[in-house]
């Protein structure tokens, strides 16, 4: 029995005669009892639909309609992008909504061409699915689903960036609590800040403010993936801002630049895990805490580092660390953000 269910059910007793029996199994006990666990769900709902009210508590569809009182709306998903080199005979036609694909995810051509005398061609693609699953590496692109005459072969001779996760709860919050508690009036410094966070892609930005004289204003975002935003990004924010600044302001958008944590490490297994499953563990960890404190946090944390090494699965404990060659914390810059690099285990 729950603590609140029996308050509401001797309560409720409390209202009974004591002329009549209200022992547990009693008459009375048994007829109020499935009474008092109804209440306790009906005031537990109404204090769930407070908390909708708000936007520090409120979730989903909710901190949507909250969220939407600023103007503020929920970035979507998008589909990671990327033009793929297709290979085969001259004159095999490629079909606008064939795929291609990794190990892990399709890609649907988004054009039709035809094999030239040269054997190849370059196609746009667009991954099968929403958010960063589709980001991947050079040469993730691979193969065909199924067999498409006179095609060979497909690759991506660059790296997918551009598919992002849809904005989640605590990123949507947070902005509405940007909005409403710094001062963004007449293009101030909050402004920009709010204007850049606004465009799908955009996970943060700083602001600075006369960096180049007056009327100058630089802004340095990061992507959602809280890496360094790619060019298209960084071309979407510039246009979006435009439109918003004030006239006569000269503004600057660029990428932060990427720092590379890279983590050497000999470990101690526990029974039954592997070093690749263990170094598995420790880049989601790492990767985790570096999205955390990206724009948050002008250092790595080495200690911090080697807890969430110690934390990792498998991993009874660990030796001879070293991040970027050192033992000691990574300095991060103004326009600067980390990601994980290489993650070597012995």
């Amino acid at each position: 029995m729950t603590d609140d269910r029996i308050i509401i059910q001797n309560r409720m007793l409390s209202h009974i005669s004591a002329e009549y029996d209200k022992s547990e199994g009693s008459f009375f006990y048994d007829a109020i009892k499935p009474v008092a666990i109804e209440l306790e769900s009906s005031y537990r709902e109404q204090e769930q639909i407070l908390d909708k009210g708000f936007a520090g508590t409120s979730t989903g569809e909710y901190l949507d309609k909250k969220v939407a009182e600023q103007g503020l709306t929920r970035k979507p998903a998008t589909k990671s992008t990327t033009v793929v080199t297709v290979t085969g005979s001259q004159g095999a036609v490629i079909n606008s909504g064939d795929k291609v694909a990794s190990d892990t995810v399709n890609f649907i051509f988004s054009e039709s061409k035809i094999i030239g005398a040269l054997g190849h061609e370059s196609v746009s693609v667009e991954c099968e699915e929403l958010g960063n699953v589709g980001n991947l590496p050079v040469g993730s692109i691979k193969y065909f689903p199924v067999t498409l005459p006179g095609l060979t072969g497909v690759t991506n001779p660059n790296p997918l960036t551009n598919g992002y996760d849809g904005e989640p709860d605590d990123e949507l919050r947070q902005r509405y609590f940007d909005k409403v508690r710094t001062p963004a009036t007449s293009g101030n410094k909050y402004h920009y800040r709010n204007w850049a966070k606004e465009v799908v892609g955009v996970g943060d930005a700083r602001v600075f403010p006369l960096w180049n004289g007056t009327g100058t204003v630089k802004v340095v975002i990061i992507d959602s993936n809280k890496k360094a935003a790619a060019p298209e990004l960084v071309a979407e924010t510039i246009d979006y801002i435009e439109v918003e600044r004030p006239i006569g302001a000269t503004v600057t958008v660029i990428s932060a630049a990427e720092i590379a944590i890279n983590i050497n490490v000999t470990l101690s297994l526990s029974l039954g895990y592997t070093l690749e499953q263990a170094k598995s563990s420790i880049e989601t960890k790492v990767d985790n805490y570096l999205k955390e404190i990206a724009f948050q946090s002008d250092i790595v944390s080495f200690a911090i580092l080697g807890s969430l090494i110690l934390e990792a699965n498998g991993v009874c404990d660990h030796s001879d660390l070293t991040v970027n060659g050192g033992i000691a914390n990574i300095s991060i810059g103004t326009e600067e953000v980390a990601v994980l690099g290489v993650v070597t285990v012995a």
